[in-house]
C-alpha cells in the first residue's frame, strides 16, 4: 500500500479586515465582550466588488499549493473541495475549481462536513492516493460566511465569530515509510443537527416559502448555534479523536510537536492544549486574526505554522476538528 504526504500548502484571505470595533457600530457589542467569548480580534469579510467568491478564494489558495508542491496543474488526478458556502447550489465548487485550473478533465467531488470539511478531505484524498488510484489529489477548504450572516444584535452570538478564507493542500503518493500520513479517523452523531445548522432555503423549505411566513424571531436562513452545548460536545469529542489517532499509531500526546487545531474559538483550543499539557509553541492559533473560517480554517493555519518554520521535518503534525453535524475527525502526520 502505498502512502500519502502533503506536498504543498496554500492559503488566502480577503484584504478586508473586520475589527470588533467594527461589528460594535452594527450590533450591540464590543471588542470585551467578543474577546472574552471567543479569543477573535478581527476577522476577514469579502468586500462588494473585490471579486472573491468561495471558489475563487479556493482557486488562489489551490494555485499556490501547486507551485509550492512543484508540480504542474495537469498532474492533479482529483479535487476535493470541502466548504459549506458554494458559490451555486449546485454545480458543486470542484468543478468550478477544475476550470479555473485549466485541467482540461478530472474528477472533482465536494465533502459537505462543515468545520470537519478538511479533515475529511484529507481522509479521502489519502485513501485514494494509498489505493494507487491517484497520485496528486488537491485538498481545498473554503468559506464565503460574511454574505449570510445576521450582522444585528439578533444575530450577534454567532455572526461576530465567522469570517471568510481559504487553504488548500496538494497531497501526493511518497515511498517515503517515515513520513506521511499516519491516519485519520472520522466520526459523526446526527442526532446533534440541529444545534449548529442552516435550515434553509432548502428543498424542505424554499425562498418564497421563507418569505411569505414572513417570521420575526427565528428567521431560518441565518445560521442557529446552542452555543454551551456545542462547546461542551466539543471539547470531548476533540480530546477523543486526537487521543484515538495516537494510540492507532503507538504515540502519546508528549509525542505532538504540533497541534493545529479548527480554529472555532480560542477557549476550546486553549482548553485541549490544557488537557493535553502542551506548551504555547506546540499549538498552533490563527483564529484571533481571522476568526472561524470553518473548513477553511485547518489548512490556513497548516501553511501559516509552516510558513513561520514552527513545522519541520520529522515533527508530528496533529490536526484535529469538531463541527456541525456533529461531525469530528484528527489526522496524524509524520511531516
Amino acid at each position: 500500500m502505498f502512502k500519502s504526504k502533503i506536498l504543498g500548502l496554500g492559503k488566502y484571505v480577503p484584504e478586508n479586515v473586520v475589527t470588533n470595533d467594527d461589528l460594535s457600530k452594527m450590533m450591540d457589542t464590543s471588542d470585551e465582550w467578543i474577546q472574552e467569548r471567543t479569543g477573535i480580534q478581527e476577522r476577514r469579510h469579502i468586500k462588494k466588488g473585490d471579486g472573491n467568491s468561495t471558489a475563487i478564494m479556493g482557486l488562489k489558495a489551490a494555485k499556490q499549493a501547486i507551485e509550492r508542491a512543484n508540480i504542474n496543474k495537469d498532474d492533479i488526478e482529483l479535487i476535493v473541495f470541502a466548504t459549506l458556502s458554494p458559490d451555486y447550489y449546485f454545480p458543486g465548487c470542484g468543478v468550478q475549481i477544475q476550470e479555473g485550473l485549466g485541467i482540461k478533465t478530472c474528477p472533482a467531488l465536494d465533502v459537505r462536513n462543515q468545520c470537519s470539511g478538511f479533515v475529511y478531505g484529507i481522509s479521502v484524498a489519502d485513501q485514494y492516493i494509498k489505493t494507487g488510484m491517484y497520485k496528486n489529489v488537491l485538498v481545498i477548504g473554503s468559506e464565503n460566511h460574511s454574505g449570510g450572516l445576521d450582522m444585528t444584535t439578533r444575530g450577534r452570538h454567532v455572526s461576530v465569530i465567522f469570517g471568510d478564507g481559504a487553504g488548500a493542500a496538494v497531497l501526493s503518493r511518497s515511498d517515503d515509510d517515515s513520513s506521511g500520513i499516519l491516519s485519520t479517523h472520522l466520526h459523526s452523531q446526527g442526532e446533534y443537527i440541529d444545534e449548529l445548522s442552516l435550515r434553509g432555503p432548502s428543498t424542505e423549505k424554499w425562498v418564497p416559502e421563507i418569505i411569505a411566513e414572513d417570521p420575526q424571531e427565528d428567521i431560518p436562513y441565518y445560521p442557529k448555534m446552542n452555543g454551551q452545548l456545542v462547546f461542551k460536545n466539543a471539547v470531548v469529542r476533540f480530546s477523543e479523536v486526537i487521543h484515538e489517532g495516537l494510540a492507532h499509531n503507538q504515540l502519546k500526546k508528549e509525542d505532538i510537536d504540533m497541534f493545529i487545531p479548527h480554529q472555532a474559538n480560542l477557549r476550546i483550543s486553549q482548553f485541549i492544549q490544557s488537557k493535553l499539557g502542551l506548551s504555547d509553541d506546540k499549538v498552533y492559533n490563527n483564529i484571533q486574526k481571522y476568526g472561524n473560517t470553518t473548513a477553511a480554517s485547518i489548512p490556513i493555519a497548516l501553511t501559516e505554522a509552516w510558513e513561520k518554520g514552527k513545522i519541520k521535518k520529522g515533527d508530528l503534525v496533529v490536526l484535529a476538528a469538531f463541527g456541525s453535524g456533529f461531525t469530528w475527525g484528527s489526522t496524524i502526520i509524520r511531516w
